[in-house]
């Protein structure tokens, strides 16, 4: 691996699932999905970097335990597997909610992303657009 980043040949992908804005209950998602988050935090708490201020919103994310090295398709097909059963509260958790999937691609010599037809089956059913951060 320590070659890879010399050569700029290295990539990082992520996929997250994200819910925020006023939650009454974190430990419901967490419940409900039978899911530990990765990362959640409360409206008003203060962010890892202080010159970014306050969290403007409560959150709960989930990201599958799935090595930064494995193609993305590999971390959205996870994640789907983990979320799927649960489509019909994610989808309820929209009306009052934004429900998304934040995926994440680092790579120096990124020149695009291909992903499987079958990655695309949680965006659909999810109702959520299909995006992807590249970090080159």
């Amino acid at each position: 691996m320590e070659d890879d980043v010399e050569d700029g040949s290295w990539s990082r992908c992520s996929a997250i699932l994200r819910i925020f804005g006023t939650i009454a209950d974190l430990d419901e998602i967490t419940r409900t999905l039978g899911l530990i988050p990765t990362h959640f935090h409360r409206r008003g708490d203060r962010q890892r970097v202080p010159a970014l201020g306050d969290y403007e919103h409560d959150m709960w994310s989930y990201s599958p335990p799935v090595p930064a090295e494995e193609p993305l398709d590999v971390h959205i097909q996870t994640l789907w597997a983990h979320i799927a059963p649960h489509t019909d509260y994610l989808l309820g958790l929209k009306r009052t909610l934004t429900v998304d999937v934040f995926c994440c691609l680092a790579s120096p010599g990124a020149q695009g992303i291909e992903v499987s037809h079958r990655s695309l089956e949680m965006f659909t059913r999810l109702e959520v657009p299909f995006g992807v951060s590249l970090v080159v």
